[in-house]
């Protein structure tokens, strides 16, 4: 189902209907009450009588019912942010969607510098993310993440200027997204999609085109026991323990995790980017903190 300047449009076998909201969903004023990605049924005035349970949805973009979480940087022009990749991460694992990493635009990169960039991302193969490198401009590696995602429904996001509107013009059989142009002098994007769209793809499912990742802020962890649950390396095998059952991994004595990290089971960047976002949500938004 899609959305566009309040009419809902919801596809049944090979039609397309335009709906309105009935009833209770469009009393309640709420921009969740039916979103991009939907199951839905509808009545025969073309009225949303009913919205599913879904098994996601994340806030922002506003989408639901996503198989995978495409996070989507370019090789360069502009290079990768790994703060700015982590917290995509970090949003797909807080909002129970699978994320996938594409590098794109290997095309301009050496093959030395492709394989400094593989040693930077290698803590993606410790938390079991799949990643891809393509380049759209040669076709390279497009055909492995068609056969990765097909039949499943999959959220696209990133910055601008990575290429994203390129590789979902590859993905369904009519060029209809505007595909941008990067600033030189930036180092960044021009903002070309301005609503998410449910877009049939040519390899079967859906895609989605997602606005707004370039500026994803952290999601609404509650507290640091729910942030330490997004990062799987943080996970103990049975007999491991830290000193403190409620150890926060930042400054405790006996930390198992610290030690993890000193002897490299653990990379240092995620830990580092824990630490960083630890401190982050505990000064701005855990306003009752206190330690133990």
């Amino acid at each position: 189902m899609n959305k566009i300047q309040g009419f809902y449009y919801v596809k049944s076998e090979e039609n397309v209907y335009e709906c309105k909201l009935r009833g209770i969903l469009k009393r309640k004023e709420k921009k969740e009450n039916c979103v991009v990605g939907d199951i839905v049924e509808i009545s025969e005035d073309n009225s949303i009588i009913e919205v599913y349970p879904r098994k996601n949805m994340i806030n922002r973009p506003l989408v639901s019912n996503i198989d995978y979480l495409v996070i989507q940087f370019a090789g360069k022009d502009p290079e990768v942010d790994l703060d700015r990749l982590n917290t995509l991460l970090l949003n797909s694992i807080y909002y129970k969607i699978n994320p996938i990493v594409i590098i794109n635009k290997i095309d301009l990169l050496t093959e030395e510098e492709i394989a400094n960039l593989k040693e930077r991302l290698k803590f993606l193969d410790s938390v079991d993310i799949p990643m891809f490198f393509v380049s759209t401009y040669k076709n390279i590696g497009v055909e492995e993440v068609k056969n990765f995602i097909k039949d499943k429904t999959v959220a696209f996001g990133g910055p601008s200027g990575v290429g994203k509107s390129s590789i979902l013009n590859m993905l369904q059989n009519e060029e209809n997204l505007t595909v941008g142009e990067t600033s030189k002098k930036l180092k960044a994007g021009k903002h070309t999609t301005r609503d998410s769209k449910l877009i049939p793809s040519n390899c079967g499912g859906y895609v989605i085109d997602t606005p707004g990742f370039s500026s994803i802020d952290l999601p609404p962890i509650k507290d640091f026991t729910e942030l330490i649950s997004l990062f799987k390396e943080f996970d103990f095998q049975e007999g491991e323990y830290c000193k403190f059952l409620d150890c926060h991994h930042i400054s405790e004595p006996g930390c198992l995790i610290k030690e993890k990290v000193e002897k490299g089971k653990i990379f240092k960047e995620r830990y580092n980017f824990y630490k960083k976002v630890y401190e982050k949500l505990k000064n701005e938004r855990w306003n009752n903190y206190e330690r133990y």
